[in-house]
């Protein structure tokens, strides 16, 4: 159902007002952005609530995907409002709200898994987001979240993992020090930090290690000391010219490439 002419203040419109300015919208909800995104969340069985659609992609690249949303409503204010109404303007076009699926548990997310990502403190929803994409394209069959990741779910984090945080299983996890590498080991997970340290190894210990979990740290800081002491194995990525590190998304795709090998 299109719906063309709507207030702004509505409160069926209230899950897309001002997208740059919050993480979290109305509870239960989250906001997925461009096509494919959609369609990576509607494959995985999550349910749509409603679409915000400019109008011109609504009879153009929109139109196939409203058609497999069914009954939902589809709001094509003009493009001026749905800018004053999401505090940008859309470059992919199109919004969906859709119901947040029950979060899964470390051991349901680990089930199947031979290799995993954990992130500690990972921030930046591009990060995520970029690593979340990695993780799917290089072989990791899980992804951990320890601390204050921020939100796969989000609207940026899933939009940059191109749809993988719908098609990777993940979890939050309790801190490497606080339980997480115990949940991790007693798997039989071989927990493989990627840090500077003296002790570091070459990035082909990856490829060696049983069931490899790359632990990877915040964009700033890096590893904690405590999650570098639970580990089994520290790898380093050797650096040329004076750099001393990779931007933690850059550094998770060849930890992944070489964590990968093995299987």
């Amino acid at each position: 159902m299109i719906i063309c002419d709507i207030d702004l203040g509505a409160p069926e419109l209230q899950a897309y007002c001002a997208l740059t300015q919050k993480q979290a919208h109305s509870e239960g909800v989250f906001i997925a952005e461009s096509i494919n995104v959609i369609q990576s969340a509607l494959d995985a069985g999550i349910k749509p609530l409603s679409l915000l659609c400019e109008r011109r992609h609504a009879e153009g690249k929109a139109a196939e995907l409203i058609k497999k949303l069914g009954d939902i409503p589809v709001y094509t204010p003009p493009d001026e409002a749905i800018k004053k109404l999401t505090g940008y303007e859309l470059s992919r076009g199109v919004l969906c709200a859709m119901e947040r699926p029950i979060p899964m548990t470390a051991d349901e997310a680990l089930a199947d898994a031979h290799c995993c990502a954990v992130m500690e403190n990972v921030r930046d929803e591009t990060n995520l987001g970029a690593i979340f994409r990695s993780a799917a394209a290089l072989g990791m069959d899980a992804v951990m979240l320890c601390g204050s990741c921020s939100d796969p779910l989000s609207r940026r984090a899933a939009r940059v993992s191109t749809g993988a945080v719908f098609r990777l299983p993940w979890a939050r996890l309790p801190a490497l020090s606080e339980g997480g590498a115990e949940i991790l080991k007693r798997r039989g997970f071989t927990l493989c930090a990627l840090a500077l340290s003296d002790r570091s190894e070459g990035p082909e210990a990856l490829a060696n290690a049983v069931m490899p979990a790359v632990v990877l740290g915040n964009e700033g800081e890096g590893l904690s000391r405590e999650a570098v002491a639970c580990c089994d194995i520290t790898v380093r990525i050797p650096m040329r010219r004076g750099v001393d590190s990779l931007n933690v998304s850059a550094a998770a795709a060849i930890a992944f490439w070489e964590a990968g090998k093995r299987g």
